[in-house]
């Protein structure tokens, strides 16, 4: 019985000796525990707190190259560009209705900020109440996909814009 209790004692107190860290020296941008490189360099101790260093990301020169479906710098004819530009509008015309239809429905179920109370709701008025701010919050935010939509109409084709 002594053994069981002993064994987890001993285990955390061996394992907390892992977190202890030397003396840890900035060197500019380098950190460093090695005394002979402190030396050589104008390197102040650093107090209090554990230091992480984490490792940088890869160089452009490092990081694998693209694939030949996306190359960078590569022109692409006037012809399929107006194709490319076509459907994006045709998109966002299309993003734009749905959106609109929304906003119609949304005002609707809305009801100028009354909307009919459901079965649910008679008994619980603050459950009315979520659901009205709800509603509220879902109109404001459809009417800003709407005017973010028609602005990126106006980006692609200013003619679309006027609708």
């Amino acid at each position: 019985m002594k053994h069981v209790l002993i064994v987890p004692l001993l285990a955390s107190v061996l394992s907390t000796s892992g977190y202890c860290q030397d003396r840890i020296y900035r060197c500019g941008n380098e950190y460093t525990n090695v005394l002979p490189n402190v030396q050589t360099k104008t390197c102040k101790l650093i107090e209090g707190g554990n230091v992480t260093v984490v490792q940088g990301t890869r160089t452009a020169a490092l990081a694998p190259a693209r694939t030949p479906a996306a190359p960078a710098g590569q022109r692409v004819d006037a012809a399929e560009q107006k194709a490319r530009d076509a459907d994006a509008v045709q998109i966002l015309e299309s993003e734009l209705r749905k959106a609109q239809e929304r906003q119609l429905e949304l005002q609707k179920e809305y009801n100028h900020g009354e909307p009919e109370k459901r079965a649910d709701e008679l008994r619980n008025s603050q459950k009315y109440l979520d659901r009205v701010a709800a509603l509220k919050a879902s109109l404001a935010r459809n009417e800003s996909d709407i005017a973010g939509i028609q602005r990126e109409l106006g980006r692609a084709s200013p003619t679309t814009a006027t609708k």
